[in-house]
């Protein structure tokens, strides 16, 4: 048996399904992805796993049962264990709950690649519009596409880093303002802990002890109230993270546009338009692998409203063109 697999009887009655459990904690952590499961998937005698569809498995070997001898596990390494999202799965063994309520939760940059990629892709692909309606040449759609790669990709990143650090500065703002009003006004901070849980369905003893527990710690206190009275989260991102990531996909997605005029293709416009589409696809597939949505339908919601988007921008290219040549 490979290691970090542990291959255990229970006694069951027939017809009972195979699992495997491996209880490697550290597992979780490799650049697979990859995590312990109690019960991970389950299956018939003898049925044998796609590995295309579960990449990191390896197949059933065999599991028999019987109603008096209880149910045989055999698992090769790393059996029926899924590559899965880090935030919206994970392990519950107890030590790997341990481990990761140990560290601060990890801030999430998603929404600034997602901003910045479909926002760098647009923006060129309407200067690429315009450019071609107004029957300029393709040494215009460079100049232009390219300046306002730089130009407007720093904008947007200067942008979200201003937005993001006044985030924290409300959330700073907010805990001064809580930890006034519990030195001047405790019993009526109390009193909003209370009529808080209350709004939760606690009542009498129970609603007591949970306002008692809660204000025993000012800190602990002080972020209840930030979170429930105010509703902003605790933790709150890097400014200047959210901002690199924002600039980089500006950079990345923004350039997909321009390379049929630097590689002079054939019908670059054409070219342009369907690289654009198949940029914002993309941006909606990485999506899925943190989101409880399919690649495929995270892709088309993504080019549905990226398409909306160049199909203004194109419109757009038409009338200038149209204003140009008058």
């Amino acid at each position: 048996m490979s290691q970090g697999v542990t291959v255990v009887k229970e006694p069951r009655g027939a017809g009972v399904t195979c699992r495997a459990r491996r209880i490697d904690a550290q597992s979780m952590r490799g650049p697979a992805r990859i995590r312990p499961d109690g019960v991970r998937k389950h299956g018939e005698r003898g049925q044998r796993y796609d590995t295309r569809r579960f990449p990191s498995a390896l197949r059933l070997k065999q599991c028999t049962a019987t109603r008096s001898r209880g149910v045989q596990y055999a698992a090769e390494r790393a059996l029926l264990m899924t590559p899965i999202s880090d935030r919206s799965d994970h392990d519950h063994h107890p030590e790997a709950i341990r481990e990761r309520l140990a560290e601060e939760p990890e801030a999430s940059y998603l929404r600034d690649w997602v901003y910045g990629g479909i926002d760098g892709s647009v923006t060129t692909f309407a200067i690429v519009s315009g450019v071609v309606g107004a029957g300029l040449s393709p040494a215009v759609i460079l100049i232009l596409g390219v300046a306002n790669l730089v130009a407007d990709g720093f904008s947007m990143a200067a942008g979200n880093y201003s937005a993001t650090r006044t985030e924290k500065q409300e959330l700073e703002t907010l805990r001064s303002v809580e930890e006034r009003h519990i030195a001047q006004y405790p019993e009526g901070e109390r009193e909003e802990v209370r009529q808080i849980y209350e709004k939760q369905g606690f009542r009498g003893e129970d609603l007591e002890r949970m306002v008692e527990a809660m204000t025993a710690n000012r800190n602990r206190w002080i972020d209840f109230m930030i979170a429930e009275e105010y509703g902003v989260a605790r933790h709150i991102r890097s400014a200047k993270k959210a901002a690199a990531a924002t600039f980089t996909a500006f950079l990345v997605c923004g350039v997909v546009p321009l390379l049929p005029f630097l590689l002079r293709m054939p019908n670059p416009f054409g070219a342009s338009l369907v690289m654009t589409l198949a940029v914002f696809f993309g941006i909606g597939s990485v999506k899925s692998r943190v989101l409880t949505v399919s690649w495929w339908r995270a892709g088309l919601e993504t080019l549905v409203i990226g398409a909306i988007a160049a199909a203004i921008a194109y419109v757009i290219g038409l009338l200038l063109g149209g204003i140009g040549r008058t």
